[in-house]
């Protein structure tokens, strides 16, 4: 992959994000569907497809299902609608009136 013109880093594309979110998905909803998948199996048993197929299902069906939803997720985090950039930087910038630093005063009236 060709390096960058300009001298500044550059983050991942939108696409790469996709990728990226889709298979932090697939694994997890791998492991959720093995530990559904074998919990069901253990409790109802494999039923007529057998045991490596019944558990396949659930694996696959939980991989993709929360791939899809973490890909479609990880792309929405990463867009900025320039009105959303532009408040983000208004509300970081300094105030343009300063508050007053109050002056404690004592019973006494000293100061």
């Amino acid at each position: 992959m060709p390096v960058p013109v300009g001298g500044g880093m550059a983050g991942p594309s939108t696409f790469d994000k996709l990728k990226m979110g889709g298979m932090m998905g697939g694994s997890v909803g791998l492991i959720i569907g093995f530990i559904f998948g074998a919990t069901n199996i253990i409790r109802f048993g494999p039923g007529p497809n057998g045991m490596m197929r019944t558990l396949g299902q659930y694996m696959v069906g939980s991989a993709a299902t929360f791939g899809f939803f973490m890909a479609i997720g990880s792309t929405i985090r990463s867009e900025s609608s320039p009105i959303a950039a532009e408040a983000f930087t208004r509300a970081q910038r300094r105030p343009l009136i300063i508050p007053r630093q109050r002056q404690w005063v004592s019973r006494n009236g000293e100061r």
